[in-house]
């Protein structure tokens, strides 16, 4: 069967009617004002171009914490328009339009500018604007979950400076369409900076103009690139690097580092090479093998840029040295090397074409690194790391956003999210064949941009199961299902699922005693005949709860 042809209408209403009946309970009467609709949906001056190819050029003044560039945004036409929209956020001013070389018009309604073409758009041609911009950009204040440009310094007193921006979007520093929906196919970005720093971006680095005062990094992605992942990391950087004995082949690893951190760099990033190992045994080869892999040091935590990976946890094990599982597998790895390079497969290959989707890069990068352990140290260890971030759920909202808003869901798509895949490999019984639904998604969607009901479709029909209620408890519902039983006589087992929704019909693996089992609880009580009475237990790798009444 055809997955994409008989899944694409499906998709799509789907996803209006699920954004409609768990939207407004869920968030309450939130308001929305027509700024986060101008970011976040496919607005008629967004609808009608799809991106082919960026060239970035962007100049950067450490003194006085300012840029200025140009973006020059290729595209073809799909249909007849005469009005384009340009993201870009204040205080940073695009200067001028042009295209074919003629000034172009434009009119301001926050980030959004839309530039009024003179030239007739017609449907199959490739177009090209140029936008002009300098300024001021915000500067990050916590990144990287406040966004923007980070300015500091190393311990030399040189410049270290680095953009990170998933949230508040990339328009805070260039500008471009931005959107998730739309991923460039390709892209070019040359930063000049002063004499005696580097620049670190995406991609493979072409050439290096030498000038008396300051040097541009010409670098080139030629993979489809979402845009939150582009970035610059300028610094006093020295390299090192390895080559990767790859499913696709000899990766090249890349490692940018400050000077005064090579030493250690090239003891700890030996995480690089064990993730990688344990990423292309469970996902599938790494998706950008032509661009190559590269880890950066950043002044902040990190990112997952794709295939410009930064780095900011301090040369230690766990998440700042902290255990975030409370088992001690967290100790075993550098989480910032594990989770952030875990999203080249899931946010840098698959990517959502919508915020309110984001549990498909955290919630699966999250379980990455279960499944990061135990390719090193075995099943349990995974198991036991996984089951132990439990305590970090919340159970407050949804975990799927508002859609068309730029409006991402609970931050339990990271632990939530990873108990519940978790929870479908134990559901499905077939480690084999979990193993190949990862890599087959990363297949599948090979460098796309995606929605739920795609990846929640694809998953039940290679499990060969209706899974609609489960992803509708534990994505659009904050409930955590309760199996109740009670013994009608010494015999006579009664059970159910309550506190969940009433299609939820999940099999469960119980023990009775000693004796081990699946049985199929719904709403309504259901009987089974048992030897002799005992307390229920239910499989731990289930993220349910458990309750005799009687």
């Amino acid at each position: 069967m055809n997955y994409k042809a008989a899944s694409k209408l499906k998709s799509i209403l789907l996803g209006l009617c699920l954004s409609t009946l768990f939207g407004l309970d869920a968030y309450g009467q939130q308001e929305f004002t027509r700024a986060d609709t101008l970011r976040g949906s496919i607005t008629p001056e967004r609808a009608w171009w799809d991106l082919g190819f960026y060239h970035l050029k962007v100049e950067v003044f450490p003194e006085t914490k300012s840029i200025k560039g140009s973006n020059l945004v290729r595209y073809r036409v799909d249909k007849e328009h005469q009005v384009l929209q340009i993201d870009l956020q204040e205080p940073l001013q695009i200067t001028s339009v042009l295209q074919d070389g003629e000034r172009l018009e434009f009119k301001r309604e926050g980030a959004a500018h839309f530039i009024s073409l003179k030239k007739k758009q017609i449907p199959g041609q490739i177009e090209e604007v140029q936008i002009f911009y300098e300024g001021k950009p915000k500067e990050a204040i916590r990144p990287p979950w406040d966004g923007g440009i980070t300015w500091t310094k190393d311990s030399n007193g040189k410049p270290f400076i680095a953009s990170s921006n998933q949230g508040i979007g990339s328009s805070i520093w260039w500008p471009l369409k931005d959107h998730p929906a739309d991923e460039v196919d390709s892209l070019n970005i040359s930063v000049t900076v002063p004499k005696g720093l580097k620049d670190i971006s995406n991609g493979r680095l072409l050439k290096v103009d030498m000038g008396p005062n300051s040097d541009t990094f010409h670098w080139s992605v030629v993979n489809p690139i979402n845009d939150y992942g582009v970035n610059i990391n300028i610094g006093d950087y020295v390299h090192f690097g390895e080559k990767f004995e790859g499913e696709k082949g000899f990766l090249d690893m890349d490692y940018y580092v400050l000077r005064e951190n090579l030493e250690k760099a090239k003891a700890h990033f030996q995480d690089a090479r064990r993730m990688m190992e344990a990423f292309e045994h469970w996902f599938g080869p790494y998706p950008f093998y032509e661009d190559g892999f590269k880890l950066v040091d950043a002044p902040y935590l990190g990112m997952e840029h794709q295939s410009s990976v930064t780095y900011g946890n301090g040369y230690q094990n766990g998440y700042r040295g902290r255990d975030l599982s409370g088992t001690g597998w967290g100790l075993k790895f550098d989480f910032i090397i594990i989770h952030e390079a875990g999203h080249e497969w899931f946010a840098n290959n698959i990517t959502y074409k919508d915020v309110a989707d984001m549990w498909i890069h955290e919630s699966f990068t999250n379980y990455s690194e279960s499944l990061f352990l135990e390719y090193h140290y075995g099943k349990e260890a995974g198991q036991e790391y996984v089951r132990g971030t439990r305590m970090n759920i919340s159970n407050d909202i949804p975990i799927i956003g508002k859609y068309g808003l730029n409006k991402r869901g609970s931050g339990d798509m990271y632990y939530k999210g990873g108990n519940m895949l978790n929870m479908l490999r134990e559901i499905l019984q077939d480690d084999g064949k979990w193993r190949s639904i990862l890599r087959g998604l990363n297949q599948e969607f090979y460098h796309q941009t995606v929605t739920t009901e795609q990846v929640e479709e694809y998953i039940s029909m290679e499990m060969g199961m209706d899974l609609q209620p489960f992803f509708d408890q534990y994505l659009r519902d904050i409930r955590i299902p309760v199996l109740e039983y009670y013994y009608s006589d010494e015999k006579t087992l009664n059970y159910r699922w309550n506190n969940c929704l009433e299609s939820f019909d999940i099999p469960v693996d119980i023990e009775i005693g000693e004796k081990k089992m699946r049985i199929m609880p719904e709403n309504s009580w259901k009987t089974l005949e048992v030897n002799k009475p005992a307390d229920v237990t239910v499989d731990p790798d289930y993220y349910v709860s458990v309750l005799k009444m009687r």
